[in-house]
């Protein structure tokens, strides 16, 4: 089993590489593909964003909604599968929405992680690059985040960051 964290900025190609890769690794290999989407409809453009992404993934992918409890929907997986979590920093986002704790959650997603019982891609946005932001909130998310992922990056075999559609491999 290889678990693999995609790292990149905003329409980086992190998530192009993280399915052709899971499809590859199904078509080499066998197993059936899960994509597991954190993102939540708040909007119209958003409904549209995601039945674009679902239609674009085509009738091979299975979908698993894991808005909040990213951790138990990892639990579910079986050996047969293979899976990409698109996308971490939306998690992440939820669960502030919603006021849960993200350090017990990073916790539990580490450790779900940490058993998964097949290939894994995890997809996150690295939000660390730029300025520090002027308010609370923003320094908190991106601080969170970056805690998440190099927890992640300790517990994963490879990562991989991706800057206009190029993977650099960091690790693995």
């Amino acid at each position: 089993m290889t678990t693999t964290l995609v790292l990149g900025g905003a329409r980086s190609g992190k998530s192009a590489l993280a399915q052709t890769a899971a499809e590859s690794h199904a078509r080499e290999h066998g197993g059936r593909l899960a994509m597991i989407v954190t993102a939540q409809p708040f909007d119209d453009e958003m409904a549209a964003r995601i039945a674009r992404h679902r239609e674009d993934r085509g009738g091979l992918w299975r979908t698993v909604e894991a808005t909040h409890d990213l951790p138990a929907a990892l639990e579910n997986l079986t050996a047969d599968d293979v899976v990409v979590v698109d996308c971490l920093t939306l998690w992440l986002s939820n669960l502030m929405l919603a006021e849960q704790d993200m350090e017990t959650a990073a916790d539990a997603l580490v450790a779900a992680v940490g058993k998964a019982p097949c290939p894994l891609w995890l997809v996150s946005n690295e939000v660390g690059l730029g300025i520090v932001p002027e308010n609370a909130l923003a320094r908190r998310f991106r601080d969170g985040a970056g805690r998440l992922h190099q927890r992640l990056a300790k517990a994963v075999e490879r990562v991989i960051f991706v800057a206009a559609g190029l993977p650099l491999t960091l690790k693995g």
